[in-house]
């Protein structure tokens, strides 16, 4: 594994940082104060092609690699964690249909991400059912060429925004295994049955869209099965071993910025007549951040490396990096606030944002204590 960027690979880099920093920085706490949704950061983000940048060039992505993408993250959630979740997340569930989707359902629902023209999501939690996804209850019944689909969703990413959502259901009641009988489906936002309320008062990633899916009776055509019926599982745990990928890249998103922060904040503020930065105490503080950050990259990129070239490690890979990565992230914003003092404590530093979005790392996409017992599962097979 080569762990030096090329210069493609750096020429993204920059560019995305450039455009974090002119677009994203100077509205994020606005957004996040008025947990709004950030559309014309989402149009200028379209226009910079970095909306679904991992979906395949045949469909008006970049078509960039696991690596590419998780370097693009790292940017924008340095940048601001809220509005960066908003951008990397505008294809969440794109992933699926990239997998195991026909070539009509490409066409129809990811070029339109990728152009900015749609946001999707990926709703698979429901009001009692999160970690334990296999005891999902939403059901999707044959109606002759149309799918009736029943059930509510809970916290879905893009849930208010989004024109139309990868589903899991079980759509074989009756299977016999555990895991069998579960499909995904996509739903378009727009059909009757269909509503979404927005979950406000969140702690942090205030600037991204969250909410409550109720579908009720909601009827699409056979063509919005995703796959083979009945192999939703399986397709769910590919997905998971990507988007757990990309969680652990936001969690380094975020341990650069607050470090970045700290560090600018320690040159600046002067306490008995010298820079805080000089003390010992403090540059202590900020080798450990570093020090955390640096390691929590490296197993994140050896995870999207493993991504791409599907080796055997990968699901132990995407848990081990997730959860390293997610616990770095909110080690390093709670230091930074600590070398900010009192100033960290209110939002006219941004670390106070970047310590309370830094929690939702642990949580989504499988709390921490799911990929434990993940990590010991591979190691025991």
């Amino acid at each position: 594994m080569d762990f030096e960027l090329s210069d493609e690979q750096r020429a993204i880099k920059a560019e995305v940082q450039r455009f974090a920093d002119n677009e994203i920085r100077p509205v994020a706490t606005e957004h996040d104060t008025a947990e709004s949704f950030p559309h014309e950061v989402m149009d200028k983000a379209a226009d910079a092609g970095l909306l679904g940048p991992g979906i395949p060039m045949a469909y008006g992505g970049a078509g960039y690699s696991p690596v590419e993408v998780a370097i693009i993250v790292e940017e924008l959630f340095a940048a601001d964690p809220g509005i960066g979740l908003c951008v990397a997340s505008a294809g969440f569930g794109a992933e699926a249909i990239t997998a195991f989707g026909t070539d009509d359902q490409k066409r129809r629902f990811l070029e339109p991400v990728t152009a900015g023209d749609a946001i999707m999501g990926s709703a698979i939690s429901e009001p009692d059912t999160g970690s334990d996804v296999a005891s999902v209850s939403a059901t999707a019944e044959k109606d002759g060429d149309e799918w009736i689909i029943d059930g509510n969703k809970m916290w879905i990413t893009n849930g208010s925004v989004g024109d139309y959502f990868v589903v899991l259901c079980r759509t074989d009641p009756d299977a016999s295994g555990r895991y069998e009988g579960f499909s995904q489906i996509v739903v378009e936002s727009d059909r009757d049955g269909f509503t979404a309320e927005k979950i406000t008062g969140k702690l942090g990633i205030r600037a991204s869209d969250t909410a409550e899916l109720v579908l009720d009776a909601v009827r699409v055509p056979e063509e919005n099965l995703i796959g083979t019926r009945g192999g939703g599982f399986l397709q769910l745990m590919q997905f998971f071993d990507e988007t757990r990928t990309t969680v652990a890249a936001q969690g380094v998103g975020i341990a650069r910025g607050a470090t970045e922060r700290a560090l600018a904040y320690a040159q600046e503020r002067e306490q008995f007549g010298q820079p805080v930065a000089e003390f010992q105490a403090i540059q202590h503080k900020l080798a450990e951040m570093q020090t955390k950050t640096e390691a929590a990259r490296t197993l994140t990129r050896k995870s999207a490396w493993s991504v791409d070239h599907r080796d055997d490690q990968l699901t132990a890979l995407a848990s081990m990096a997730k959860s390293f990565a997610s616990r770095i992230a909110v080690e390093v914003a709670d230091e930074a606030v600590q070398i900010h003092g009192g100033a960290g404590y209110v939002n006219d530093f941004d670390v106070e944002r970047f310590y309370r979005d830094a929690k939702i790392t642990q949580l989504y996409e499988g709390t921490t204590e799911i990929q434990k017992n993940v990590i010991a599962r591979e190691m025991m097979d």
